[in-house]
């Protein structure tokens, strides 16, 4: 026996932090030790040098860093309450095993997690842990509602639209008002591989070439320190209405950027939500739900809530909720908008800052992933939610996978004939382009009134600027104008068949559709041939 029979561990995933985490309060309630452990998990963190970007096979190094510096801050907090943060590596279940045997351990809690990942992964410690007669606690702490319990009061299934979300979910627990003065210490380590948290450089990445990282630091301090601030400035609280903001804001972003805090835990939503909700109480009126601040948060609860309940969430085939569509398989194209390459440069300018930060605003999210699926390219949302999985530093599977199958007009939103323009939605709100001359340097000497269709610049305004079209950058991949009808077409199509078969569209319909619309792009092109009406050949 190597400690106490009253020893816990405190198993770290996300939350990341100390405030309103009740795994951590149950893990350090009664226990003589405590051994907090984060297991440095290689499905998420080994380098894979055959990813277009650098990273790892699931994670760019931005989000990559982000964690880790989440990491060190959790270990300085804990340091500062007697304790520190074990750091192993290797297989979850198997490193957490090997040591609730090894640590003679009573008590085992955890966050809860609904991502499918996590989902099986606790099943198998959790499994060990009872068999071994190890309590075990899983409190829900990442959003604001049980995701479960809002499924069964909806009669088994999950709500589907915000409305009868909110309205089942009412209001949220109160986050947990105990602070911590210390911790139960550590017990004997025995035999387990313990280290510090480790560098960019201890987990391979020292070769990694990647020219600016995102200036967003990592840790509950620093979600702390930004969400002061954001709550200082309550008219700004107050007034907050989504989807306004102004998305070529960089210098200083026009929204909280918070959500990468969220996504780690290294920020309680349940303490967000208060503290909004003391801002609302001293102000004379405010926006509310589901534009409002506090209504972003339920946002993010509900896409969690729909995530759990939906099999197949991530992907069209064999989800129930999602219109099936003939989307094409185009890796040119596809290469193009990751790269920012595209030739529209309010386009390849988010996507720039995408590689560079790991974040950019949500509408500046919306103009690419619009873009491109039904927008213009009518390359499949899992191509591009695959990009945004990796590259964000907030990249959340459920609010990713949702917000593809939004912007794709695969489910929730329906008006596939309401697109963002690549050329005139991003002047609206620079018509000097600073964003695109700030993340495309190429373009930097362009005159405004070219900035956003530098192809239409006559060649002596392009020599001047140093910036030849199809030379220095791309000429559009596509025109818009045509792309954008064209796609339109296809989605009526698509939908038309759904009602047709009462949304039950299988393979083969939609490899008969894909014909179909094939064909009927071959007949279109034949039409707008000249005729030979010489007769001669």
């Amino acid at each position: 026996m190597l400690s106490g029979s009253g020893s816990s561990v405190m198993w770290f995933r996300k939350g990341l932090r100390i405030h309103d985490n009740p795994a951590l309060q149950l893990a350090s309630q009664g226990a003589s030790h405590l051994y907090p452990l984060f297991v440095v998990d290689p499905h998420y963190m080994e380098p894979d040098p055959t990813s277009f970007s650098p990273g790892s096979s699931r994670a760019g190094l931005n989000r990559i860093k982000f964690l880790l510096e989440s990491l060190v801050d959790l270990d300085l907090s804990l340091k500062n309450l007697g304790s520190r943060l074990l750091v192993l590596k290797g297989d979850p279940a198997e490193v957490l095993i090997r040591c609730l045997k090894e640590w003679n351990v009573r008590k085992l809690c955890f966050e809860y997690d609904t991502e499918p990942y996590y989902q099986a992964l606790d099943t198998k410690v959790k499994n060990f842990a009872l068999g071994a007669g190890i309590e075990v606690f899983s409190p829900v702490s990442h959003t604001l509602f049980n995701p479960t319990e809002i499924i069964e009061r909806n009669g088994g299934k999950p709500p589907l639209t915000y409305q009868s979300f909110t309205k089942i979910a009412g209001q949220p627990p109160p986050p947990l008002t105990i602070t911590h003065s210390s911790l139960p210490p550590i017990g004997i380590l025995g035999s387990c591989d313990i280290s510090e948290v480790p560098t960019i450089e201890d987990l391979g990445y020292g070769d990694a070439k990647q020219d600016e990282f995102s200036p967003f630091k990592g840790g509950e301090s620093e979600a702390l320190k930004r969400l002061a601030e954001c709550m200082k400035d309550k008219a700004w609280v107050a007034k907050f209405e989504k989807p306004k903001g102004n998305p070529s804001a960089f210098l200083k972003p026009a929204t909280t950027v918070l959500s990468p805090y969220l996504k780690f835990g290294c920020l309680s939503s349940r303490y967000f939500y208060r503290q909004i909700q003391d801002v609302y109480e001293t102000m004379p009126k405010h926006t509310s739900p589901p534009v409002s601040l506090l209504g972003q948060l339920l946002w993010r609860d509900f896409f969690y809530t729909v995530a759990f309940g939906t099999p197949n969430f991530d992907r069209m085939k064999d989800n129930k909720i999602c219109k099936q569509i003939p989307w094409k398989d185009d890796d040119k194209l596809l290469e193009a908008w990751r790269n920012g390459r595209t030739g529209f440069p309010w386009i390849d300018a988010i996507m720039v800052q995408l590689h560079q930060w790991g974040w950019m605003h949500h509408l500046a999210r919306h103009c690419v992933a619009c873009f491109l699926t039904r927008g213009d390219l009518f390359v499949h949302w899992e191509r591009g939610r695959d990009v945004f999985e990796r590259l964000l530093i907030d990249a959340d599977w459920a609010i990713n996978n949702g917000n593809w199958l939004w912007l794709s007009c695969s489910s929730f939103f329906y008006q596939y004939n309401r697109i963002y323009s690549p050329t005139s939605f991003g002047k609206k709100y620079d018509p000097n382009g600073d964003y695109i001359r700030h993340f495309l340097p190429v373009l930097k000497d362009m005159p405004r009134q070219y900035i956003y269709e530098p192809w239409s610049a006559p060649l002596s305004i392009q020599t001047k600027a140093n910036c030849i079209i199809g030379k220095d950058y791309p000429k559009p991949v596509v025109l818009h104008d045509s792309a954008s009808k064209e796609c339109k077409r296809k989605m009526g199509e698509a939908y038309a068949l759904s009602k047709e078969l009462d949304g039950v569209v299988n393979e083969d319909d939609l490899k008969n559709l894909r014909r179909k619309l094939d064909e009927g792009k071959e007949q279109e092109t034949k039409a707008k041939r000249p005729r030979n009406i010489s007769g001669l050949a």
